[in-house]
């Protein structure tokens, strides 16, 4: 017969607007283990899960902050409530919290008058598209005394009352939510425990067989509302052109580009990142903030890497296919991994199907070692350059702009490369000679189609490096201190480490533009006038800086 074993929830602190999705462990009645599904709709051998969800009705008097949901708010904007921003925005945990958030909160004052004055829309309903967590709904308040801070004025008001079904189960109040495995928390879940409850039953009676699972949550949390990033405009000799104030490309000849690192949710660990909480880590809530971001800067061309396959498929391929991109994946390969193929990560290249139509490492590493390493090093030069590190190259053309008067029937072609490089520092030979590779593979591609050059990913290394001297400055010098780390002569055996591409740092372009902008001052000064890329872009145990090349013409 079929039973549940097991079941737990992939993080203890619900967020609204994040679907949960408990792991249930069935053994199966050939006595096979498996966590696939066996819903009401789909009995297996005559039986099936039961699940629902649950509320506690009890009644919660305390409010939560909008910087740190898992403390309780003691402060609230007055000038919120003027200013009908969505309620829970405007709860605070410290007259600390509320100066240290005052310049992203002030944007919400801002953004809600233009509301009212551009559309003669009730900022509610706005506030809603902007942030889609629902917990802008959270009616709730706080009673108390009043007292400014900065230039705004903080005041307690009423509680939350929540008028809902109530059902009575062992002296406790339980109102039901759902019945499916999955369940998003919305904002009326908020401040109040959730129950999960599975069991099998017979799926001809629908009739109970065996123990009732169940499981309970923290207390529902509204997702912060996160802090936007400062966008500073570019203007000088290396860059092609404006954008918009949305991130659109100003003129008909010009396109933008987005690289990112997401972070792949294997990596994600409580161990690896100690100082964040385990909800932030979890995927359904990192998603949704990644996805917003993503679409918010409306890129022509995304360069995403530790893209897991599973996310491309179920989730990144079909969200941006509702925006107009087109999509294109690479996974990492199977020589170094063993374990769930839908776990491994790769690089997904996306790009708008309204501007633009349409080298693996490893087998590189085969044909060298074949060709200059002794027979006795053969095995352990091949084990030490597969690191299962891809690169994924495609050639897109243009569908926008003039192609030139002097030209009208020239195709406008673009070859975009996106790649993720090997982390660890101890394998420097590697870094240079996987930067190496797919150099000489685009150099290669550029002669024979005379093609502009954009190099995208998260190269795992830092400016004044060799691997990153190849990148900008097309060569490596001889006497690199990073030459030294080469036990297996890989390096001696690239020629010479140089190539002919014109490459420029997208962030040296920052440091050479000319003219005053809003914020460049300070942005300068974050700038190493040694290699004219930051200081840090980056800051982790184990620093990784993410950067983005484009060809000077």
């Amino acid at each position: 017969m079929l039973s549940v074993l097991r079941v737990h929830l992939p993080s203890e602190i619900p967020v609204v607007g994040c679907e949960i999705t408990p792991y249930v462990l069935l053994r199966r009645p050939d006595g096979s283990i498996s966590t696939d599904d066996v819903p009401e709709s789909a009995p297996f051998n005559g039986y099936c899960i039961r699940y629902k969800w649950y509320r506690d009705q009890s009644d919660q008097k305390v409010s939560v902050c909008s910087v740190h949901p898992t403390e309780q708010a003691t402060l609230q904007c007055i000038v919120c409530v003027k200013e009908k921003v969505p309620i829970a925005k405007s709860y605070h945990c410290s007259p600390k919290c509320f100066t240290d958030a005052w310049q992203h909160h002030r944007s919400l004052h801002e953004q809600a008058k233009r509301t009212i004055k551009e559309n003669g829309i009730e900022e509610e309903e706005a506030f809603g598209r902007f942030n889609n967590s629902g917990s802008g709904s959270h009616n709730a308040g706080l009673s108390g005394a009043t007292i400014n801070v900065g230039s705004s004025v903080l005041n307690n008001g009423p509680v939350p009352i929540y008028s809902t079904t109530v059902a009575e189960r062992n002296g406790e109040a339980w109102s039901e939510v759902g019945r499916s495995r999955t369940y998003t928390p919305t904002s009326d879940d908020i401040n109040h425990v959730l129950k999960f409850e599975c069991v099998v039953v017979y799926a001809e009676t629908r009739i109970p067989v065996g123990n009732v699972h169940t499981i309970l949550t923290s207390r529902v949390i509204p997702a912060p509302s996160p802090t936007p990033r400062r966008m500073i405009q570019v203007n000088g000799p290396d860059v092609l052109g404006q954008l918009d104030v949305d991130g659109r490309s100003a003129s008909s000849r010009t396109f933008s580009v987005l690289s990112y690192n997401i972070l792949s949710d294997a990596y994600a660990t409580s161990e690896t990142y100690s100082y964040c909480p385990s909800w932030a880590l979890s995927w359904p809530y990192r998603r949704q903030n990644l996805l917003r971001e993503i679409i918010g800067y409306h890129a022509d061309i995304l360069c995403l890497q530790e893209v897991q396959n599973d996310h491309f498929e179920e989730f990144f391929a079909p969200e941006l296919d509702k925006h107009g991109y087109q999509a294109l994946f690479k996974r990492r390969t199977s020589e170094v991994y063993s374990g769930n193929p839908n776990s491994v990560d790769g690089c997904a290249t996306f790009f708008r199907r309204d501007r633009f139509s349409q080298v693996e490492f490893n087998k590189a590493a085969q044909s060298l070692t074949d060709q200059g390493i002794a027979a006795g090093q053969k095995k352990a030069a091949l084990t030490r350059l597969i690191k299962d590190n891809i690169a994924l190259i495609v050639v897109l053309e243009s569908k926008f702009g003039n192609h030139g008067a002097d030209n009208p029937g020239k195709r406008r072609l673009l070859c975009v490369a996106n790649t993720h490089v090997n982390v660890h520092h101890e394998y420097m030979d590697v870094k240079l000679w996987q930067v190496h590779t797919l150099l000489k593979g685009l150099e290669k591609i550029a002669v024979s189609a005379d093609i502009p050059m954009l190099v995208c990913g998260d190269f795992n290394t830092v400016p004044g490096s060799a691997p990153h001297s190849l990148l900008a400055r097309g060569k490596v010098d001889p006497l690199h201190p990073d030459l030294a780390v080469d036990p297996f002569g890989i390096l001696r055996l690239t020629n010479k480490l140089s190539h002919q591409l014109p490459l420029v740092s997208a962030y040296s372009s920052f440091a050479r533009m000319g003219g005053v902008a809003p914020g460049v001052e300070q942005q300068w000064r974050r700038m190493d006038p040694a290699t004219n890329e930051p200081l840090f872009t980056n800051c982790l145990p184990a620093l990784s800086l993410f950067m983005l090349y484009e060809e000077k013409r």
